[in-house]
């Protein structure tokens, strides 16, 4: 299809499913900024704004399996057009939160809702495109994806500082209104729905159960995962460790925030050349390796008060660039077995590495010591029990199949 689309709309096509692609981590970077301020008002400590951040993981675990189906039985717009005003109300929501309780559930609701818009950008990319040119594609996506991260919370904190948290959620929903008008004005019916598709629970359980059995599967997928939680941790703490203990503004955090992810995102198109060189298999544990010695590191120099603001951005940095080298490898060998179920293995894999990472979050929400010893702890917890899986599950493996030779990270 995309041989008969003009440049124009393909040019359009493209901004909108990224648009749709990065309503997420938009929603997810934008607010961090505002926590101080949302603790203040709604009188909790910012700490335990997190809890709000780790319900939103919950809600993105709970809708990669809920949408995959959906999309199938009832075509792309459809459930899409649903998510997104659900995603303009609870945003709407949000904004007017009187305390912690509303906000964590009008947050989880948010999440569904965001989730239906990358879960059907996914699949349409499938749909409106030929096969060789989804990679691609994909990589455009991933582009904008992953400039959401020096974006959001950079806006965010200036959009915070000269009118109010609650205006960055008012932001927020605009932008969901924004795709929701147009997806139906420009996103064109790409998927015939398939009225024999059962939603039954049954037969949705048992595909998910075949996938998890692949010992290929459960062995990169819960790896990568849970060494992907970490980055949830850093995420969760990061408000209270730069702006409470190092007392930078809020401004300052977000430039802060944005540096920081030019680790992660750097590190992924590093792996890319490794890639001509080695196989995934050979980078993942070296890479794990790397971030459990930066996780033990930051452990000891944080329990010792030896950290500086330079020093814990030096380390929090080398371990973003670790994780952007097991992350795109975890994910390409989980889905490597697949042909058939690759669907199902694409949605309980994300399903699993936002079920961990919410996991984490709220772990390091709960501690208010006022150090970074908490998000220290967290990350190299995680790091350590990734290459304790990786090298336990591995050995049941029986015949690897390798991963192609261009991994992508997934978020």
């Amino acid at each position: 299809m995309a041989n008969e689309l003009s440049r124009a709309k393909y040019i359009s096509l493209i901004l909108i499913l990224g648009a749709l692609t990065a309503l997420g981590p938009f929603s997810i970077d934008m607010y961090l900024p505002g926590f101080p301020a949302i603790g203040k008002d709604l009188g909790v400590d910012p700490a335990r704004v997190a809890l709000s951040l780790s319900s939103f993981f919950i809600g993105i675990s709970a809708g990669q399996l809920l949408y995959g189906p959906l999309l199938d039985r009832f075509g792309r717009k459809k459930p899409l057009c649903i998510g997104l005003a659900l995603y303009i109300i609870s945003s709407i929501g949000c904004m007017y939160a009187t305390s912690l309780n509303s906000l964590i559930i009008l947050r989880f609701i948010q999440a569904i809702g965001s989730c239906a818009a990358a879960v059907a950008a996914v699949a349409m990319v499938r749909d409106l495109f030929p096969v060789s040119e989804n990679a691609k594609v994909f990589a455009l996506l991933m582009l904008v994806v992953g400039t959401s991260p020096m974006i959001a919370p950079t806006a965010g904190s200036y959009i915070t500082s000269a009118f109010s948290w609650h205006t960055v959620f008012l932001v927020l929903g605009l932008m969901g209104a924004l795709m929701l008008i147009a997806s139906l004005r420009w996103l064109p019916d790409s998927y015939k729905p398939d009225t024999t598709l059962s939603l039954k629970p049954r037969p949705i359980i048992n595909n998910f159960l075949a996938v998890v059995g692949e010992p290929q599967f459960y062995t990169y997928a819960f790896a990568g995962a849970i060494a992907f939680s970490g980055l949830f941790a850093y995420v969760s703490a990061s408000p209270q460790v730069f702006m409470d203990i190092y007392k930078v503004s809020d401004k300052t955090y977000g430039w802060i925030f944005a540096f920081l992810s030019i680790g992660l995102i750097g590190s992924s198109q590093v792996n890319s050349q490794l890639l001509k060189r080695f196989s995934s298999q050979q980078i993942v544990p070296i890479a794990l390796v790397g971030q459990s010695i930066t996780g033990l590191i930051f452990i000891i120099c944080a329990w010792n008060n030896w950290l500086s603001l330079t020093g814990t951005i030096t380390l929090l940095f080398i371990y973003l660039c670790c994780l952007g080298c097991i992350n795109p490898n975890t994910s390409a060998l989980s889905l490597a077995p697949f042909t058939r179920n690759a669907g199902s293995a694409s949605s309980l894999m994300g399903a699993i590495q936002m079920g961990i990472g919410a996991l984490a979050s709220t772990i390091v929400s709960l501690f208010n010591t006022h150090t970074a010893t908490p998000m220290a702890v967290t990350m190299c917890g995680t790091s350590l029990l990734a290459l304790l899986i990786l090298l336990v599950c591995r050995r049941n493996i029986k015949t690897a199949v390798a991963a192609t030779k261009e991994a992508v990270p997934v978020h």
